[in-house]
């Protein structure tokens, strides 16, 4: 005899035994509630048996010839869910170091959460944090404390090493900058930083303009990335593959691959403006000068190399009457149009590839024993606004090559494939009929588009939503992108964020049975 559920079958001894575990949870819930309700912000996965832990970092040949088993693993039907970190989970002391805030709530959720079934915990790492004061200078007692308290409540790890900032997203509250050292560097030389055409910088993330420039007390911005990866395995190299099963490599602001070309928080952008192009700083026309100058004097255009686009509008330009994204004879169909989004969308992937490179080779010697084994993860933007033009304007500005008439993502997902990372996409909550019509969103469309594509280059896909939801309709479509039948399982799912809005009675008993039907197979 069997009981229908939310589209699943439970014998009723098996939804007895959810009923008690439910009840469980908020019985712990409301006994501890006014020390829950001190935090802001989330992430969940999972309790049981790790999935990434099992899977190895693939050379692309290797994932070539390893294509059927792949496809096969991926017949498992649980979805482990992770739930991040509060944005604000870390404060500064009286004298200017960062420590854990509320440690006993955080203490409390954390066991709440692993009553529900959630299997492990987000957590970004700031280069921010960890080389705060001085170069080489790695403080990582902070993490060792809260990788502890983690591993201590029975919960896994999804690590998410982090070069950017997160001041202005934030607006200051529990912000996190780059390293004071870097701070100092880029007041003296804003062209370590990402510039618009207005010579606006941004301080978010290091323009890939330097990455391989030693303006950083002697390095290079891809050696003080490495550096940094190297003292997180080694200082953490007895977590990895038992705790620590995923770990994200930040590869530009928010810890996505793209340019800045939306910078919100410090007024310059609002949704759903097309953005800007991020190429002005020095250091990236010297790239310029090499590669983009050379190919237009090839072309007999060296006008072509001096500057972007002059006919792209601004941060938040509509795309109607914008020469550059319509369809004239100097818009982004034009030779010039072509040649220049090449070069643009190309350094951006150049800049991952270098990264991921550093990070496969870092983490290769965990991959010798089944034991140690990691996913190494790559987050890309979702730029969803305009995808139902033609020109898929706010993409191009981002750097992403894509558009009506060429698929941009192929080529990022190729770069990831070559390295064995998974690809962590985002919208998993998101319906095209909840977005304002004028604006031409399909966040369905662009992840169906990345569905595809990873399926196509073999690569194993981590989802995440952008907007919080914690109501039937947004947690049901989250598990039916998760389990799309024309595309593969997501290997695991990364819910943003943890805060006090999850431990609410009405949400609570929406996230909890989510969580288990995640959690079981089909």
């Amino acid at each position: 005899m069997a009981c229908k559920c939310g589209g699943y079958y439970y014998t009723l001894n098996a939804k007895a035994s959810f009923d008690r575990d439910l009840a469980k949870t908020r019985k712990f819930l409301l006994r501890n509630v006014s020390v829950i309700r001190m935090f802001t912000s989330g992430f969940f996965r999972s309790k049981w048996r790790s999935i990434a832990g099992k899977r190895r970092i693939l050379s692309m040949d290797a994932r070539e010839k390893s294509r059927s088993t792949i496809l096969e693993s991926s017949k498992d039907k649980r979805v482990p869910i992770f739930v991040m970190m509060p944005v604000d989970i870390f404060t500064l002391d009286a004298s200017g170091c960062p420590r854990i805030r509320k440690l006993k709530a955080l203490t409390v959720s954390l066991k709440a959460l692993k009553l529900a079934g959630v299997h492990g915990i987000g957590v970004e790492v700031w280069w921010g944090i960890v080389e705060r004061f001085s170069p080489f200078d790695y403080d990582w007692s902070l993490y060792e404390e809260l990788f502890k308290l983690i591993s201590d409540s029975g919960l896994k790890l999804h690590v998410a090493l982090s070069f950017h900032s997160n001041i202005h997203s934030t607006h200051g509250k529990g912000g996190v900058s780059l390293p004071l050292w870097i701070l100092e560097i880029g007041d003296v030389n804003k062209d370590i930083y990402y510039r618009d055409q207005q010579g606006f910088s941004n301080n978010d993330y290091l323009t890939l303009g330097v990455d391989h420039v030693p303006l950083l007390s002697g390095r290079t911005a891809l050696q003080c990335y490495e550096d940094f990866m190297l003292s997180f395995v080694n200082k953490f190299e007895s977590f990895i593959g038992t705790v620590i099963e995923e770990i994200s490599i930040g590869l530009g602001p928010s810890g996505e691959l793209r340019y800045p070309a939306h910078p919100f928080g410090d007024g310059r952008w609002k949704f759903p403006g097309i953005g800007e192009f991020q190429c002005y700083d020095k250091y990236i026309f010297a790239c310029r000068m090499e590669d983009l100058k050379m190919a237009a004097c090839r072309e007999g255009k060296p006008q072509w190399g001096d500057k972007g686009p002059q006919n792209a509008g601004c941060y938040n330009s509509l795309p109607s009457g914008v020469p550059f994204f319509e369809e004239g004879k100097e818009s982004f169909l034009s030779d010039y149009g072509r040649f220049f989004l090449e070069w643009y969308s190309g350094r951006l992937i150049c800049h991952a590839d270098a990264i991921l490179a550093k990070a496969a080779k870092i983490l290769k010697k965990y991959q010798e024993n089944e034991q140690t084994s990691v996913m190494l993860v790559a987050k890309i933007g979702g730029i969803y606004w305009w995808y139902q033009t033609l020109s898929h304007p706010a993409e191009l500005t981002a750097g992403y090559y894509n558009t009506a008439l060429r698929d941009g993502y192929d080529p990022v997902v190729s770069v990831l494939s070559r390295h064995g990372a998974a690809l962590h996409i985002p919208c998993l909550e998101m319906m095209d009929s909840e977005t304002p019509p004028t604006y031409l969103c399909s966040p369905e469309g662009l992840l169906k588009q990345m569905q595809s594509v990873s399926k196509k280059r073999i690569v194993n896909l981590i989802g995440r939503n952008t907007t919080e939801r914690l109501d039937k309709t947004g947690l049901w479509k989250i598990r039916s992108n998760c389990y799309n039948p024309q595309a593969e399982v997501v290997r695991s799912f990364t819910y943003f964020r943890m805060n006090d809005s999850i431990f609410r009675v009405e949400n609570w008993n929406n996230f909890v049975p989510f969580v288990r039907m995640m959690s079981t197979d089909l």
